[in-house]
């Protein structure tokens, strides 16, 4: 499997006043009333910020949220280009949200990278989680994907200093590093073309990633072993295809604490789905390749919580298939049984993405239900899935939706409430559940009403996520790709949307 021969961004928290070596400095800049203000830019003297200031309003530059725009530095200035990244307006209190600062500086570290620029620092401004905001943004600014490109050898910038004053700054831009490495990672993963990522590819991915990280185990399921565990929805779809299923395990204990609290991650790995017998219409089903972006975020965020050695037990399983079309797959009207024991009638094979899941969720429960694997049932489960295109009709390309019991939707919104990343809680109205009931098995896989899918969808999993009330569901179909034009720190293609929430999860857990 090909993969990207970039090395990592580093990332370094200097002092204010040190003297920079860097090819070019990122200024953020609010709009107010009279012009672009500057804040208070310890590289530069009021004199100059207030000369800028004045230049940048006569080119017409307002300042906007994620605008940049550039300008030769002078002599005196800490670096031979100046990147001024706007925030828009501040908060009434002044102060500037760190999502938007995380944007901007990622749009300001985009346009650097598009100047073959080697190195940048940051101004980053005072405020509560803004170092935090700056340093993703940074480092998930600072991406690319080229390695099926034959002549293409671009490369982003290779080397970020974070100007802070703040005395656990190099903490911080540690902490922020390995999150947002993490998250490109998981992009990497739905950047790479189904020839070279599928089921059994993935898993080798997985424990070559794992490799050296202490407190980390991964175990791997094949298809015979699938098969011997009733694990009929990861079977079944990925019977179709010449390329068989398998379930991954990794699994993050940490080392010296007395009862640590639990989360488990499922996320849904087809890594191709062509629709199956229901085939998909061609003109976009290139882009399926990505339908493995909830496996990709539960593979990084598990690897990233060993990374930093988050006190709390994180376990992923990723439930990988291939859905394709062929004398053997699922046809519509078959019933296939989950590993529960429930029977699912098919009435669309293009669905498939609550049976591999279905599985998932069962086997990371306690084996008090008879058909878990775990010694208790974890503290909080929560499955990822690009799972249905009704959540982009609701939702959108930049919302996930959010749904499930109480507690593990508060803890994801919590956590997201840091991150930045969008999520939109739902409801399970009562009659979902019963459009998905099916008068040949005990469930139908789609609704007989087309309204409603992401909802049916996730009372779909419902069935299968227990009666524990730890339960969240996300529906990242948007999110977890973008097939526009960059915008902030989000690239084309994959995202790694979900990585640095499920971090945060289990931080927050851990606390």
């Amino acid at each position: 499997m090909s993969s990207t021969t970039i090395p990592p961004t580093k990332l370094l928290a200097v002092a204010p006043s040190a003297k920079l070596d860097t090819n070019a400095l990122i200024v953020p800049v609010t709009s107010g009333d009279n012009g672009v203000q500057l804040g208070d830019v310890s590289n530069l003297t009021a004199d100059r910020a207030s000369a800028l200031s004045s230049q940048l309003s006569k080119l017409g530059y307002k300042g906007k949220a994620g605008a940049v725009i550039t300008l030769p530095g002078a002599d005196g200035d800490a670096a031979p280009v100046l990147i001024f990244a706007g925030l828009g307006k501040p908060e009434k209190d002044g102060s500037v949200k760190p999502e938007t600062l995380r944007r901007s500086v990622g749009a300001a570290v985009r346009a650097a990278s598009g100047m073959e620029l080697s190195s940048v620092a940051v101004a980053v401004p005072a405020g509560t989680g803004l170092l935090t905001a700056a340093a993703e943004g940074a480092s998930l600014g600072a991406y690319a994907w080229n390695s099926y490109k034959s002549k293409d050898t671009s490369a982003p910038v290779g080397s970020i200093q974070l100007l802070s004053s703040e005395s656990d700054a190099a903490d911080v831009v540690l902490r922020a590093e390995v999150a947002a490495r993490h998250a490109k990672g998981a992009r990497d993963l739905v950047n790479t073309p189904p020839c070279d990522l599928y089921p059994q590819t993935f898993a080798e991915r997985a424990v070559e990633l794992a490799k050296g990280l202490e407190g980390v185990t991964v175990e791997v399921w094949d298809e015979k072993r699938l098969a011997e565990e009733k694990c009929g929805g990861l079977v079944g779809v990925g019977q179709g295809s010449a390329k068989p299923p398998r379930l991954v395990k990794i699994a993050y204990t940490p080392k010296g604490v007395s009862s640590p609290k639990h989360l488990s991650i499922v996320g849904k790995g087809v890594t191709f789905d062509s629709g199956g017998i229901s085939l998909k219409p061609s003109a976009k089903m290139h882009e399926m390749k990505g339908d493995m972006g909830g496996a990709a975020a539960t593979l990084h965020a598990v690897l990233a919580a060993a990374e930093l050695q988050v006190p709390a037990r994180v376990t992923g399983w990723l439930c990988l298939a291939e859905n394709m079309p062929s004398g053997t797959a699922l046809k519509n009207g078959d019933v296939i049984r989950q590993r529960t024991g429930t029977t699912v009638e098919i009435h669309n094979t293009d669905a498939e993405g609550r049976l591999v899941l279905a599985d998932g969720l069962a086997v990371a429960q306690s084996k008090a239900t008879g058909y878990g694997t775990e010694d208790a049932d974890p503290d909080l489960l929560i499955n990822i899935a690009t799972l249905t295109g009704a959540q982009l009709v609701a939702l959108g390309m930049r919302t996930a939706g959010l749904m499930g019991d109480d507690k593990a939707v508060k803890a994801v919104e919590a956590a997201a409430a840091v991150t930045g990343e969008q999520f939109w809680a739902m409801p399970f109205p009562d009659e979902m559940l019963e459009d998905i009931k099916s008068t040949t098995a005990d469930l139908k896989n789609i609704g007989g009403i087309p309204m409603g899918g992401m909802l049916k969808a996730g009372v779909f999993l419902q069935q299968f996520a227990g009666d524990k009330g730890n339960w969240a569901h996300l529906d990242i179909a948007g999110p977890a790709a973008n097939f526009g034009t960059p915008w902030g720190y989000t690239p084309t293609e994959g995202t790694g949307f979900a990585v640095r929430t499920m971090l945060k999860v289990a931080e927050q857990l851990a606390a």
